[in-house]
């Protein structure tokens, strides 16, 4: 079966990074977006980021461009995303998720999620 698997998540200060990877098993990975979601308590699930299927198309949330970057590597099926400048408000269960070609900012346009990793940004 489909699995997505993030990791890299923790605590770090405010101006930091991290990075998150996202390893996926159980589909044909050249042939799917993937997207980054985020979602605090309370709240929708928020796109953050997404990558097109060849890894030739990237769209962001305005919150995030010129600080976060996503990337793909289709040989080891795997999607990252680097997260630089790292806000308070950045605090959220940080998902990956996969769907067919195109990328999508609605999260229930996704078939595949990950179970999440939690990033938490201290001031």
């Amino acid at each position: 079966q489909v699995q997505l698997v993030e990791s890299g998540g923790g605590l770090v200060q405010a101006g930091g990074s991290l990075r998150l990877s996202c390893a996926a098993s159980g589909l044909t990975f050249n042939a799917y977006a993937m997207g980054w979601f985020r979602q605090v308590p309370g709240k929708e699930r928020e796109f953050v980021v997404g990558v097109s299927a060849s890894g030739g198309s990237t769209r962001y949330a305005d919150s995030v461009k010129g600080r976060f970057t996503i990337s793909r590597d289709n040989g080891k099926n795997t999607v990252y995303l680097q997260m630089n400048s790292l806000k308070p408000e950045d605090t959220a269960v940080y998902y990956c998720a996969a769907r067919p070609s195109s990328i999508q900012v609605s999260w229930g346009l996704y078939n595949y999620w990950g179970q999440g990793t939690q990033v938490t940004v201290s001031s």
